[in-house]
């Protein structure tokens, strides 16, 4: 959104249901831009007419960041495809300044230029995702707004999951809340959630990313129609804003249910570490005490909650108290 109409849609958020007339007057910007803002809104539908027809309301808020992201991803996968179609001209002119022809792969040169390589067919997509993961030393995010678990490639996906997990590095996933209606995705999913993956939904997701470590990015070359390979994107503004566009993604969403998050089998006891965080949470008034009892952050103190919260299959500090008191820990 342009400044002036973020200023408008605050405008209507405020004052639903209002006239649009002199609104350049009240908000104080030209009425040319006024104008150009009023009509994207209303193209967008983040206006639409009130009652009477003069008047406009706002859309809801989530609804309307999540136009706007789907808005900002097509945006993206089209200057993706942008530079795919030009990255093989530049290495040409390159080449011919060289006087010889640049080896496979070889990058151009400009640090602020991304890479994007086109794969093809899911022998070779497969091929770098394994090489990803092996590689990757911190994080694995994802967006799957389609998950077909169901799919002859499920197997080697779950397998690449686990591991990522059995690693100790961190996974994060985001998929939409439709997704959980079906038996596949819900196991699938509750055991990532089990082995200690952070999963979470949304109500509306369009595309389909996954992150490595923040330094490559691999997208389907086609939303649409992911039979048509997929880009591999490493570094430049294009991957800081496909990173960035993840993490609001993931911030919008919500955790999975609790129930979907098998609990920990009640005859293996938590470690003294997680039995001291147990305790804490039980006994310490406020988190920030606790994590000074704990000698870590507030922030750290907080996860490692949620992590005991999640072993003990508890939706809240309360129950997970009361859980652990059945169970003789407390």
């Amino acid at each position: 959104m342009s400044r002036s109409e973020e200023r408008i849609y605050r405008h209507f958020l405020r004052h639903p249901n209002s006239a649009a007339a002199d609104l350049h007057l009240i908000l104080d910007i030209e009425q040319e831009a006024a104008s150009r803002a009023l009509d994207r809104l209303l193209r967008l539908r983040l206006l639409r007419p009130g009652d009477p027809p003069e008047c406009l309301t706002p859309a809801d808020p989530e609804t309307a960041v999540a136009r706007l992201t789907e808005l900002r991803l097509r945006h993206l996968y089209e200057e993706v495809q942008r530079i795919t179609r030009s990255h093989h001209i530049v290495a040409a002119l390159r080449a011919e300044t060289r006087g010889d022809p640049p080896a496979p792969g070889e990058p151009d040169g400009d640090p602020a230029t991304p890479t994007v390589e086109q794969l093809r067919g899911w022998s070779e997509i497969s091929g770098r995702m394994e090489d990803l993961t092996f590689f990757a030393r911190e994080e694995v995010a994802s967006v799957e707004p389609r998950p077909d678990l169901a799919s002859p490639q499920a197997a080697q996906l779950r397998a690449l999951d686990l591991r990522v997990l059995r690693r100790g590095l961190r996974r994060r996933v985001v998929v939409p809340e439709t997704a959980l209606d079906h038996p596949h995705a819900r196991a699938h999913y509750s055991e990532l959630a089990s082995r200690g993956a952070r999963i979470r939904v949304a109500g509306q997701l369009t595309e389909h990313v996954v992150l490595y470590d923040r330094r490559a990015a691999l997208m389907p070359q086609d939303p649409r129609d992911a039979g048509r390979g997929a880009l591999l994107v490493h570094g430049g503004v294009l991957l800081a804003s496909v990173a960035g566009l993840f993490e609001r993604i993931w911030e919008q969403g919500e955790d999975i249910p609790v129930e979907l998050r098998r609990p920990v089998d009640a005859e293996v006891p938590l470690s003294a570490g997680e039995m001291r965080v147990l305790s804490l949470m039980c006994t310490a008034g406020k988190d920030e005490a606790g994590a000074r009892d704990l000698g870590v952050s507030v922030r750290t103190y907080r996860r490692y909650i949620a992590d005991v919260m999640r072993r003990l299959g508890a939706s809240t500090r309360a129950q997970a108290a009361l859980l652990a008191r059945e169970r003789g820990w407390l």
